[in-house]
C-alpha cells in the first residue's frame, strides 16, 4: 500500500506543476529565408531555468510511483548541471537530501544554484566517472540513484499529457506551416529526442527529427553504426549535451537524421542568437540553432518552404565565466570568428 508520505509527495509535485505555465514559442525572423520560419521553444523560463525541469519532475514521479523514493530517501544524480539544479528544486520541495555528482569543470553558476536549493555537489575529474561515483554514493547512503541517463526516455509520457512535443504542436496550430518540416534537438540523456520522435510517429506527422551532436560525443557515431560499446575518452565541452558512452535513453530509431556540430560553431551560434533575442542562451542552444540554420539553408537551396522548431535549453547567464568569457573560449574552444562569419553570410 502506498504510504501517506508518498501520496503527499506526489500531490505536492502535481500542485507545483499546476502553478507553472507553459513555455513560450518564439518565432525568430529570418528575412533571408522566404517561406521558411524558425521557432524557438523557450525552456529557459521554467522555475529552475532549463528544459531539465520537465525531466526532473518526471523522474521524481517515476521514482515515487515505483517505490524507490520514500520519506527521508537521499537522492543522488549524475549530471553536468541543469538536471541536478532541477532535481535539487524538487528534492527541497519534498524535504529530501540531494547530492549531484558532476565533473569538476561544471559551470560555477550551476553549482551555486544546486546549493541554493539545498543540494550538495560531489565532484569527479571526468564526465566518464559520474556513473560509478553516483551508484557508490547511493549504496553507501542507502539512497536512490535517479540515473537520468537510463530512465529519461521511460519516465516521460511520450503519448501526450502535455509533454514538450504535444506543447510544440499545440502552439504551432495557428502558424503558416503548423506541422514543422523539422524539429531539431540536441541529446544529453536522449530522453527529449525519444519523446519527440515517438510523439511524431504516434500522431502520424510528417515532421522529421534531426538530432545535433557536439564533439567528443558518441551519439552521432552510434546512430550510424548501432555499436553500443562506443566510448569517448573525453566528455563533451558543451554542457548538458553529448555523452562519452551510449546512454540507454537514446533511441536511435526515432531519429531521422543526425548532424555533428563543431564546438566553435555552437558557441558562435549562441553568441549570434544573443544579437537576435537581446539575451544570452546556453551553448547547447547554440548547437540546436546551428543545426536549424543548416536545415533552413538546405530548404532554401531546394526551393522548399515550411517551419523548423528547436529549443532554447537554458539561459546563457549560467555561463558568463565560460562560453561568454573571451579568454576561456580562446583557451578551451578556439577561434569562433570564422564560424560567426559563416552564420552572418548564411543569414544575409
Amino acid at each position: 500500500m502506498i504510504s501517506s508520505w508518498v501520496k503527499d509527495a506526489i500531490s505536492e509535485i502535481n500542485a507545483d506543476y499546476q502553478r507553472s505555465a507553459d513555455t513560450h514559442l518564439i518565432r525568430l525572423p529570418l528575412p533571408g529565408f522566404p517561406g521558411i520560419s524558425l521557432y524557438l521553444k523557450d525552456e529557459s523560463t521554467h522555475p529552475t531555468g532549463s528544459l531539465k525541469h520537465r525531466l526532473a519532475r518526471s523522474l521524481f514521479l517515476y521514482g515515487l510511483c515505483n517505490g524507490w523514493i520514500k520519506e527521508g530517501t537521499p537522492v543522488i544524480e549524475s549530471s553536468s548541471g541543469s538536471t541536478a539544479v532541477s532535481e535539487a528544486y524538487f528534492a527541497r520541495l519534498l524535504g529530501l537530501p540531494f547530492i549531484a555528482v558532476m565533473p569538476a569543470s561544471t559551470a560555477k553558476r550551476k553549482v551555486e544554484q544546486i546549493e541554493f536549493y539545498g543540494g550538495r555537489c560531489h565532484f569527479v575529474e571526468s564526465a566518464c566517472e559520474i556513473y560509478a561515483a553516483s551508484a557508490m554514493l547511493a549504496r553507501e547512503l542507502g539512497g536512490h540513484y535517479m540515473d537520468q541517463f537510463t530512465y529519461a526516455e521511460r519516465a516521460t509520457d511520450w503519448r501526450g499529457n502535455n509533454n514538450i512535443a504535444e506543447s510544440i504542436y499545440r502552439q504551432m496550430r495557428s502558424e503558416p506551416h503548423p506541422v514543422p518540416a523539422y524539429v531539431v534537438m540536441s541529446a544529453g540523456t536522449g530522453g527529449t529526442s525519444a519523446t519527440i520522435g515517438r510523439y511524431i510517429r504516434c500522431q502520424g506527422y510528417d515532421t522529421r527529427l534531426m538530432v545535433v551532436d557536439p564533439q567528443n560525443s558518441v551519439f552521432f557515431d552510434y546512430w550510424h553504426s548501432r555499436d553500443t560499446t562506443l566510448r569517448s575518452p573525453t566528455g563533451s565541452r558543451i554542457e548538458g549535451i553529448g555523452r562519452p558512452r551510449v546512454e540507454p535513453s537514446f533511441i536511435p530509431d526515432v531519429v531521422d537524421e543526425m548532424l555533428r556540430v563543431p564546438d566553435a560553431a555552437s558557441i558562435a551560434a549562441a553568441h549570434w542568437l544573443e544579437t537576435q533575442l537581446g539575451r544570452k542562451v546556453g551553448a547547447s542552444t547554440g548547437t540546436n540553432v546551428w543545426g536549424a540554420l543548416q536545415l533552413a539553408a538546405r530548404m532554401r537551396a531546394s526551393g522548399e518552404q515550411g517551419s523548423i522548431v528547436t529549443l532554447i535549453c537554458d539561459s546563457g547567464e549560467r555561463y558568463l565565466d565560460t562560453y561568454y568569457h573571451e579568454e576561456w573560449v580562446k583557451q578551451h574552444i578556439g577561434d569562433i570568428a570564422p564560424w560567426r562569419a559563416e552564420i552572418n553570410q548564411l543569414v544575409a
